[in-house]
Parts: structure tokens; C-alpha cells; sequence
């Protein structure tokens, strides 16, 4: 077998390699410096290495040991969020070992996960390999998830099951909310504010608006539940209103944000059509403009089957009944390749994009033990 780096070593070369993904393009980074570590390491152990060009300066990888219909996709984005640097007591992008921990942006959410995908394969020859391992890398999973959108729009991977290394404590998570971030603009007019005749409020007109949101919202509420879920009705919250410019001026426009997160069952497309023909029945006919549109095009919910093979695996393996979070991921977009997908890894949600993110040390060998048990149940045995 080719030498292959150390485990530590590829954690730590992997957070000393910065790819910040950030809607600011004064922060955003390149994330080919890290997919090129990865192909690097990948093709020297006799993996086949796809690079797959997602937008300028981002790549999603593609590695597969082993051919056939089935198999497993151990899935990981090398994107991380921001930082503040005043926050940080440890070097982000240096994997420093302290209080029993591992310290370094990415160490939880989630890098360090792709070091132990490949850690686990090599624990198994090529020649044992009867259906594929493929350890997939992505792009842009904090920002825009392009990466995993360019993965449906190629059709690949193809494999029967994924689990995707996301920070869940070890907790198998089958399902997950949607989330839908839309804004609602309204133009009126402006005038001088002690004639109300010579202009439109906007400001006033949004306030019907919301009264009619909060009505759908318990709407919504009354008409969807999940017990399976810790928030167990779909939410929205009104995040951001903007409007006028000064007392004495009718305010001219105004603007809401607000996010909606859908249980699995609710389609994006169904919602975003319910809110603009709920908002166009109230807004007066004269006098005022409505406009919506989304502030990214979304991530659907997800939900993978109790019965699946996959599920049923993870909660003997792990002894733990598989769960739901409120949190979205790249899930659903390998369900739509038809790929049964779980969201298991060894980082908490608590430290994602915190200062001084931290991965526990213990909780590396039982990552490690588990991954190697799926790797053999789904790929060799």
C-alpha cells in the first residue's frame, strides 16, 4: 500500500489550509488548495479521482474505491464559515491539541471528518472492496451549496446509501427542516408627513403584511407537526425590516426578511407561491407595489425512511434511535440523486461556527470504529 499521511497530519494540513466560502467576495476563498490535498492524497492510494468544477476558483472531488451498483459516499464540504480573529484563544488554522481536544476552524464543522473518511477506508484493501466506497468532498455547503446543486445537475455520485459527516454528536440524524429565506418589499410613496394625502406608507402597509404572515404562520403551525422534532411545527421568524428614512418623511419603502423553516413534506416552490398570493390579496390595489423574492434559492427538508437499511444500521451500530435537527444540510440533494442519506459525525452543532471550534479526542476512535463497521457492511461483506 502507498505511504499515506498520518491521520493527525491530514487534520492538520486540512485546517492550515484556509477556505473560508462567505456571501462577501472580500472574504470568500478558493477551496481548490483543500480538494487538491485531498485528490493528492486520494490518488496515491489507488482511489479514482474525479475534480469537478463547480464556479470560478471551487471544485467538488469525487473518489471511489471499488465499482457497483451500490455502496456507500462518506460526504464532507471544505468550506468553512468566517471568523473573528479577536475571539479566538487558539490559532484557527493551526490544529492545536489542548484540554483533551482538538482546536482549529473546521475541526467540528467539518474537515476534519474527510481525514477520517479516508482514515477508515484504508483500513481494508482495494481487493476487498465488492461494492464502492466513494469519499465525496464539496464546495460552497456554508453559502450557496453550488456544489452540491452541481452534483445533481452531473447526476453523480451514484450509490445506494451516504452519510454525511456533519457535527451530530454521534447521533444518527435521519431528518432534517428545510429552510426558506425570502425577503417582501413594498414601494409606496413619499411625501411630506403632516399631509398623509400626499403619499402611501409603506411602513403601514407592511404592517398588514406581517398581521397576515403571523396568520399564516398559525396556520401553518395548526396544519403541519412533527413530534419527531425537538421545535416539532414549522417556524418563522421575522428577521429584518428596514423602512423610510426620517419622522417627518411618509415613509416611501419598506423591507421584511424572514425565514421559514419547513418540516419534511413541505415544498419550497408550494411555499414560496402560497406567501405571494397571500400578501397580493392584502396590500391595497392602489398606491403600493409588492415585490418578493428569495435571498438563496433555498434547501429543501429531508427525510430518509426508518426502514432503510442504512438507518437500521446506524441505530444498532451507534445504539441510539435516529433523530431530527433544525439545521439544514447537503442531505437532500443526495436524496435527490436517489441516494438514502443519514447525517452522522463526531463534532457537536454547539462548537459550528463558534470561536475556538474544538473536535473531542475520544470521540475520534469511535468515529473511526463506526465508519470502518459501515464501510464493511455496505462495501465489503
Amino acid at each position: 500500500m502507498p505511504d499515506k499521511p498520518e491521520l493527525m497530519q491530514m487534520m492538520s494540513q486540512l485546517i492550515e489550509t484556509p477556505s473560508v466560502s462567505c456571501t462577501n467576495p472580500d472574504i470568500d476563498m478558493s477551496n481548490q488548495p483543500v480538494i487538491h490535498l485531498l485528490a493528492n492524497w486520494l490518488s496515491e492510494l489507488n482511489f479514482k479521482v474525479e475534480i469537478i468544477p463547480v464556479s470560478d476558483g471551487k471544485n467538488n472531488l469525487i473518489a471511489t474505491r471499488g465499482s457497483g451498483d451500490g455502496g456507500l459516499v462518506l460526504a464532507g464540504h471544505t468550506d468553512t464559515v468566517p471568523y473573528d480573529e479577536n475571539r479566538w484563544q487558539h490559532n484557527p488554522f493551526k490544529l492545536t491539541e489542548a484540554n483533551h481536544r482538538l482546536y482549529g476552524l473546521g475541526t467540528s464543522d467539518m474537515k476534519a471528518f474527510l481525514a477520517l473518511a479516508i482514515e477508515a477506508a484504508l483500513m481494508f484493501k482495494a481487493e476487498d472492496y465488492k461494492q464502492p466506497l466513494i469519499i465525496l468532498a464539496t464546495s460552497d455547503e456554508e453559502t450557496t451549496m453550488e456544489g452540491a446543486k452541481t452534483l445533481v445537475e452531473i447526476s453523480k455520485p451514484r450509490a445506494r446509501y451516504a452519510i454525511i459527516g456533519e457535527p451530530t454528536g454521534m447521533k444518527p440524524i435521519r431528518m432534517h427542516k428545510g429552510i426558506l429565506m425570502e425577503a417582501i418589499r413594498i414601494t409606496g410613496l413619499a411625501g411630506h408627513s403632516s399631509d398623509p394625502r400626499l403619499g402611501h406608507n409603506a411602513m403601514e402597509a407592511m404592517h398588514t403584511v406581517i398581521t397576515e404572515l403571523m396568520q399564516w404562520r398559525n396556520e401553518l403551525q395548526q396544519q403541519y407537526k412533527n413530534p419527531l422534532f425537538e421545535v416539532p411545527v414549522p417556524t418563522m421568524n421575522l428577521g429584518h425590516i428596514h423602512g423610510g428614512d426620517n419622522p417627518n418623511r411618509i415613509c416611501g419603502s419598506c423591507e421584511l426578511h424572514i425565514d421559514i423553516r419547513p418540516l419534511p413534506g413541505m415544498q419550497l416552490d408550494e411555499l414560496r407561491y402560497q406567501l405571494n398570493q397571500r400578501l397580493s390579496r392584502v396590500i391595497p390595489e392602489n398606491g403600493f407595489k409588492l415585490e418578493t423574492f428569495p435571498l438563496f434559492s433555498g434547501i429543501p427538508a429531508m427525510e430518509t425512511d426508518s426502514t432503510s437499511e442504512l438507518v437500521k444500521a446506524a441505530e444498532k451500530l451507534t445504539g441510539q434511535t435516529s433523530g431530527s435537527v433544525a439545521f439544514g444540510t447537503e442531505a437532500p440533494f443526495l436524496t435527490q440523486l436517489g441516494i438514502e442519506t443519514l447525517i452522522l459525525g463526531p463534532g457537536n452543532i454547539d462548537q459550528a461556527h463558534q470561536p475556538d471550534e474544538y473536535l473531542e479526542l475520544n470521540r475520534i476512535q469511535p468515529t473511526l470504529d463506526l465508519l470502518h463497521k459501515f464501510i464493511y457492511q455496505f462495501c465489503i461483506s
